[in-house]
């Protein structure tokens, strides 16, 4: 399954929780390429959830009422774009479409953009340290530094809008408006 071979690609580990019987969903899950604990209640689901975090961040992923508690205990909730009410206001994040493509897309798109968040700080806070000692030292005025200091907010806000333009899904199906986007339309 691509997605759940992007998700490993990512170093992240899948784990399916189901009220399923265990032996439904093995076979399931071993079909996916993940491994499975079935028979688990909502209560369960939620204890599982709440050990899973104590090793390391946990992404839940559901869609139906069942999943509520667990998505608003995991560290990042993420409702599937089909499922229910409950769920997706539950979920800190929600899919618009229910293929789990979506999830590594998310995923990739997430640490993106906390890369260029990071960058965006370092630019501001740097070109205003900069100017700071520039003044201190008298070697500049106060427009200059009102000009870099708007010369920041261009370029920060240019750099952030590099990732609408540069981040491409590696799910087979584009979204209309991304299709024109990729015509130039």
């Amino acid at each position: 399954v691509p997605a759940i071979a992007a998700l490993d690609a990512l170093g992240i580990r899948s784990l399916m929780l189901s009220g399923d019987n265990q032996r439904t969903a093995t076979a399931v899950a071993k079909s996916l390429g993940m491994d499975a604990e079935g028979e688990l209640m909502p209560a369960d689901k939620l204890q599982r959830i709440k050990a899973l975090k104590i090793e390391a961040p946990v992404l839940m992923v559901g869609d139906g009422v069942n999943d509520a508690p667990a998505l608003a205990t995991a560290s990042l909730g993420l409702a599937m774009g089909g499922g229910t009410d409950v769920a997706i206001e539950t979920a800190d994040v929600g899919l618009l479409k229910d293929r789990l493509t979506g999830i590594p897309d998310a995923i990739r798109l997430a640490r993106k953009t906390r890369r260029t968040i990071i960058t965006n700080i370092v630019i501001a806070v740097g070109l205003k340290l900069v100017f700071l000692v520039l003044a201190v030292a008298g070697i500049t005025n106060l427009w200059t530094a009102i000009m870099a200091d708007t010369g920041a907010t261009i370029l920060v806000t240019a750099n952030a809008l590099l990732l609408f333009w540069t981040f491409k899904p590696t799910s087979a199906e584009t979204t209309p408006f991304a299709q024109k986007l990729d015509d130039g339309r």
